[in-house]
């Protein structure tokens, strides 16, 4: 199977000996990248399922770099490929082979740390865990923590807008980031939020979040720090029917129990997990909960009985709950190692995000298992129970013919049975290329339309990260007649490696 991305400008190509040399002013030194062999690392991000050559990778050190490359880019008309860590799951970082790939791995400082205000101000290619490393000595921390906290960055979580096992009760990243520096195609560089919890005029932080570096290129993000709670308990519940577990989430949810994290696992993650961390899971179930609540000590211990009660109720047939900050880790420790354990059982796996309403999670796991069978493939369930955000790993070997397709096609079904059960097609991956052509499942062409007229106001010439989100790009000119004409462009293919 193919992708289509959009059709390699020539004459950019036939200038690239010029445009190198350009970039080199701007960013001296080894701030250039144009071998073929040197640019391998970036040929894809973390979807690996493709490979596409950028014309030249420039890794700017500060915000006046940035918007010179981007000035220039812009005026010269050449595409731009923002990338951070390069862990995107969805090909929001997949490289165009007549675009400049803007890396932003040297922005790594964490420029001023603000007890008073709860406030940290970094570069966007600090770590998410860093930040938590960089005041957890005060007792503050910040809340979303992605599995890949180790590795993904804050302005890629911006741009995709990343969650974690926390996210439940403490938001995703629009909800702890205060504000952002960013540079516009053009090199123009605006402030937007800040410190403040309030700001005058339209939400542009509500905007830009999630934007998949289609608007502007991040160099200075503000996120919000949390005192770390007095007591946080984790319960590890087991099921022998995974829908039981499906219900025990909704009316726990439904009882106004707001866990601080509820995760979810089946048979085929569990013990994937369990070989690869030890953390003392029950091998003997389909499915696992790992709910956590936090708070003061006595609030904790009576939401830790009730809960209890309510997955009794429920059938649960086993419930540990944590008698130290070791243990809980301990728990944690093998959901967020649940990605790279399942890479032990399967040559291949395909890791899908799609999000549903909590009330319809067990029909969900339900069509999902119906899935499986149809398409002969394996699946292994790990996802942020709590706020229905799914996360199947899709088994596969890529050497035997047509499997490769065929976990396309089951992805694909997958997202489609999260749009038909009122949910939407990602939660915290982006929509990137894998979801693209997936867009009109849960938009009209209308919505399309208008979802574009923000990106038109941002990025007229379409410079920035083109061939991601939309499934059919239309010109500026045309959005602003209020109808298309032909607007699709011709496209050329990048094949699977």
């Amino acid at each position: 199977m193919t992708i289509q991305m959009p059709e390699p400008d020539v004459s950019v190509l036939a200038r690239r000996d010029e445009i190198i040399a350009a970039l080199r002013e701007i960013v001296p030194g080894e701030g250039v990248i144009s071998s073929a062999a040197e640019m391998v690392p970036y040929e894809s991000d973390g979807l690996m399922a493709y490979r596409q050559p950028p014309m030249v990778v420039v890794l700017p050190s500060t915000t006046k770099q940035v918007s010179q490359v981007l000035k220039y880019c812009h005026a010269n008309g050449i595409r731009v490929v923002p990338r951070g860590a390069g862990t995107s799951l969805s090909g929001g970082a997949l490289p165009l082979a007549d675009g400049v790939l803007l890396g932003l791995g040297k922005f790594k400082r964490i420029r001023e740390i603000d007890f008073d205000n709860r406030a940290v101000v970094v570069e966007p290619g600090v770590t998410n865990l860093a930040i938590t490393q960089a005041v957890e000595h005060a007792g503050f921390y910040y809340a979303p923590d992605p599995s890949s906290q180790i590795a993904c960055t804050i302005g890629g979580n911006i741009a995709e807008n990343s969650g974690g096992v926390h996210c439940l009760k403490y938001g995703m990243t629009t909800n702890n980031v205060l504000g952002c520096e960013i540079v516009l195609i053009t090199g123009e560089i605006i402030k937007i939020g800040g410190k403040c919890t309030e700001s005058a005029g339209y939400d542009l932080m509500g905007v830009i979040t999630g934007s998949e570096g289609l608007l502007g290129v991040v160099t200075e993000v503000t996120v919000r720090i949390l005192r770390k709670p007095e007591t946080a308990r984790a319960l590890m519940v087991g099921f022998t029917e995974i829908e039981a577990a499906g219900r025990c989430v909704a009316e726990i949810i439904g009882a106004g129990i707001i866990p601080g994290g509820m995760e979810m696992m089946d048979k085929p993650a569990i013990h994937a997990a369990e070989a690869f961390v030890h953390a003392g899971y029950p091998l003997d179930v389909e499915a696992l909960l790992i709910i956590e609540l936090d708070g003061p000590g006595v609030e904790v211990d009576e939401l830790i009985a009730r809960v209890e009660t309510i997955a009794q109720r429920c059938g649960s047939t086993t419930c540990q709950i944590s008698t130290s900050e070791q243990q809980r880790l301990l728990f944690w420790a093998g959901r967020k190692a649940a990605f790279p354990a399942v890479g032990r059982i399967s040559p291949d796996y395909l890791c899908m995000d799609g999000t549903i309403p909590r009330g319809k999670l067990p029909e969900a796991l339900a069509r999902i298992r119906q899935l499986s069978e149809k398409y002969q493939l394996g699946v292994a369930n790990v996802f942020h129970a709590g706020d229905g955000n799914l996360h199947p790993l899709i088994l596969y070997d890529a050497n035997k013919p047509g499997e490769t397709d065929r976990a396309e096609a089951f992805g694909a079904d997958i997202l489609r049975v999260c749009v038909e059960l009122g949910g939407v097609l990602t939660g915290e991956h982006g929509v990137g290329i894998e979801k693209r052509d997936l867009m009109p499942e849960m938009f009209s062409e209308i919505d399309l339309m208008q979802q574009q007229r923000l990106k038109c106001a941002f990025d007229a010439d379409g410079l920035l990260n083109p061939g991601k989100v939309f499934p059919t790009l239309h010109r500026c000119a045309e959005l602003g007649r209020l109808h298309v004409r032909g607007g699709k462009l011709p496209f050329a293919d990048i094949s699977r490696f």
